[in-house]
């Protein structure tokens, strides 16, 4: 009877950190390759427009695929020259959400404190062929 006592004690916090890293690992995986296409999308774009709507696209895919959140996920580019993107210019994609912890209920706001925030960047080089450009 102890036996089985400790082994229940000893048992459920495993599976629950089991659960808790594979969801937080999973959310991980769908930002790194969410920041990775996304910047390979818009720097191989032959302009704004198209790089907006292939950009939409991976978005869509890449949530859809991972189970991100939509409502949490932000994007945020960046580029090393003054206009963003230009030709030969570096793009730097992040992209960051919250992966909300397994089992936690919403009383008293618990389950906005149980979030572990996941962040990821890529940084690529923009097409010198970018139609925006002068």
């Amino acid at each position: 009877m102890e036996f089985i006592l400790v082994g229940l004690v000893l048992l459920v916090p495993i599976v629950y950190l089991v659960v808790a890293l594979g969801a937080i690992q999973g959310q991980a995986l769908g930002v790194e390759t969410g920041a990775r296409q996304l910047a390979r999308t818009i720097a191989s774009a032959p302009d704004t427009a198209t790089a907006d709507l292939r950009a939409d696209r991976v978005l869509d895919a890449i949530v859809r695929e991972y189970g991100l959140d939509r409502d949490t996920v932000a994007v945020d580019i960046s580029c090393s020259s003054a206009t963003c993107p230009a030709a030969g210019a570096l793009l730097t994609v992040t992209v960051r959400t919250e992966v909300p912890l397994p089992l936690v209920p919403a009383v008293l706001g618990l389950d906005d404190l149980a979030r572990v925030p996941v962040e990821a960047a890529s940084v690529q080089k923009v097409s010198r062929f970018w139609g925006d450009a002068p």
